[in-house]
């Protein structure tokens, strides 16, 4: 542990606050520090293995294995980067879920004579997950003597959500304001409940562009691709049997026509079919998840999916023209 805390310290302040603030954010209970450390030897250690594994079979040059290795690391800080934001998002939507149905609980122990903070404490069903947490922590705080105000808007820094902002900013402004809070959370608590309500239509109204884009990236791209990389090897092959075929240094019929060979490379085809394949399914992960959830790394989960099955089908389909219909010409 000392060696990852000696590690971090390199790094600038504001890398080292930035990711604690997005630990905090998390579902993972751990110190920042200490993770930021172990995410930086690991994939130090990971890349030394991958570059020195390519060194020794001589695949790559050792000018070449130091850029494997370089990008094998920004590849593991990478992932694990987005492990941690999409534990920051998959929190906030949970509470998110769950805050309306706090809310209106919270409001009936008002109405039933209860004080606020006690209101507080008692609306923190286990059901509620991480919501729930902050709400016992919120009445500890409370029932010690620490300000109500200042317990509950320390919930923002610990929850990464703009409705629960704006509730807790209601709640605060009507307790020092004097205002019906029982009503107040009532309210909020069907208007949260009918934005999400809108959110759905929308994401249902548009989910055929959805299904168009996955459908041409999964499907469509690589059958086509296939049969473009197959047709470049057919037009390959015939080109040279004809020029081979043909007399040299003649013309046909008097005509000053000669014929050679074609130096299309069917290899710089697939080459070419797969970068675009993959170019075309990260770009379109991100376009799904900007359509479906608002955000771009929200598309991010759908990339592994699109890539297998696109990449898979161009093999198939490339495998299958080859076998059949190369077979049948003779290929």
């Amino acid at each position: 542990m000392e060696v990852y805390t000696t590690i971090v310290r390199l790094l600038p302040k504001k890398t080292r606050e930035y990711f604690k603030q997005l630990i905090t954010y998390s579902n993972i209970h751990i110190d920042s520090n200490d993770f930021l450390g172990f995410i930086i030897c690991f994939g130090f250690i990971f890349s030394c293995i991958v570059a020195n594994i390519t060194y020794f079979l001589d695949v790559i040059s050792p000018i070449l294995c130091f850029i494997v290795f370089i990008v094998s690391f920004i590849a593991v800080e990478l992932f694990f980067y987005l492990f941690v934001v999409f534990s920051v998002d998959s929190k906030t939507r949970i509470v998110e879920e769950m805050l309306p149905d706090a809310l209106q609980l919270m409001s009936s122990n008002i109405r039933a004579g209860l004080t606020t903070d006690k209101a507080l404490l008692l609306a923190a069903r286990p059901e509620f997950g991480p919501l729930a947490e902050e709400l016992k922590r919120v009445g500890r705080e409370t029932m010690t003597g620490r300000n109500f105000a200042y317990a509950l808007l320390k919930t923002t820094k610990r929850i990464k959500s703009e409705n629960l902002s704006r509730t807790i900013d209601l709640i605060v402004n009507s307790l020092k304001s004097g205002g019906k809070l029982a009503d107040l959370l009532d309210q909020t608590a069907n208007d949260l409940r009918d934005q999400d309500m809108v959110k759905k239509e929308i994401s249902a109204s548009v989910l055929m562009y959805v299904i168009f884009i996955f459908i041409a990236i999964a499907f469509g791209a690589p059958l086509l691709f296939a049969m473009s990389s197959f047709l470049a090897k057919l037009l390959t092959r015939n080109m040279a049997l004809i020029a081979e075929g043909m007399p040299k240094g003649e013309t046909m019929s008097g005509m000053p026509i000669s014929i050679t060979e074609t130096q299309l490379d069917p290899d710089f085809i697939a080459i070419f079919a797969i970068i675009c394949l993959i170019v075309s399914s990260i770009f379109g992960s991100i376009i799904m998840g900007l359509i479906l959830k608002g955000t771009e790394r929200d598309g991010i989960k759908y990339l592994p999916i699109l890539l297998t099955i696109a990449l898979g089908l161009f093999f198939i389909g490339s495998y299958v023209m080859d076998t059949v219909f190369g077979g049948m010409m003779g290929m």
